[in-house]
């Protein structure tokens, strides 16, 4: 029997693809004329500030797409308003270091054609201590500090709805009511997607409460509930349809994946 081997494919269409690397580094900035640069007084006491959140948020968008220091963050933007024609001034340094600590960033969000399909999970993300490959080259102390970032993703968009932070010892289905709690009252949640760890009462409880779908695989020794809620009511029909059906059709059935 003849071993495995990776299929090879050949570029035919070099034009289209020479073209699609040349696109990747076109670059296209533009700056509004009517953008409020300059804050309006906001009539409380003591000094205003010389540059709106809109103006201190551009400069900093400009820092992260670059990677670039603050001062040439300065210097970089300052060329670019004199190229597009506009007298604005451009804050210096330090009021851009002053003021990131303090920005309230607003995410624009584009919104689905219907109603929000919520995909939850959670990751962790190491805060404190060696990386894996220094501690087991080099022996370094094994204390390390973990975070769980639980984040919820519109299905359509992949844009990000919902954030929560908690430490390592927090599970993931503690912190779904959290996650619904932050999507508008007045935004229709269609479905709730997330793996088996989210197969709890109150989660299927939080998930009913906003008249949504619960798309969660049961567990393994999974057993009926009291039917005495929504959520159990629904969570008992998947545990019903993973019996007597498998979870294969189940999942096909439901669109878990």
């Amino acid at each position: 029997m003849s071993s495995w081997a990776p299929t090879k494919y050949k570029t035919r269409n070099w034009s289209s693809y020479n073209d699609a690397l040349r696109r990747r580094g076109s670059l296209s900035i533009w700056f509004d004329p009517g953008m409020v640069w300059v804050p309006p007084p906001s009539g409380k006491r003591g000094r205003r500030h010389s540059f709106s959140d809109a103006a201190i948020q551009t400069c900093l968008t400009i820092k992260v797409l670059f990677g670039l220091p603050l001062r040439q963050t300065t210097g970089f933007v300052e060329s670019l308003l004199q190229l597009v024609g506009l007298d604005w001034a451009v804050p210096d340094f330090s009021t851009l270091c002053r003021r990131q600590r303090t920005l309230n960033v607003d995410l624009p969000y584009r919104g689905g054609t219907g109603p929000l399909n919520l995909l939850v999970d959670s990751t962790a993300i190491k805060a404190e201590g060696e990386g894996e490959w220094n501690a087991r080259k080099h022996g370094g102390p094994k204390r390390r500090i973990w975070r769980k970032i639980h984040i919820g993703i519109d299905e359509e968009t992949l844009e990000v709805r919902a954030v929560e932070v908690s430490t390592s010892n927090i599970g993931d289905a503690p912190m779904l009511p959290e996650l619904l709690n932050q999507i508008p009252n007045d935004q229709d949640i269609g479905s709730v997607t997330g793996d088996g760890a989210y197969d709890t009462r109150k989660c299927h409880d939080a998930i009913a409460a906003r008249n949504a779908r619960a798309i969660i695989p049961p567990r393994k020794n999974a057993k009926p509930w009291k039917p005495t809620s929504a959520g159990a009511i629904a969570r008992n029909e998947a545990v019903n349809a993973t019996r007597y059906l498998g979870r294969a059709i189940w999942r096909q059935w439901s669109g878990y994946h």
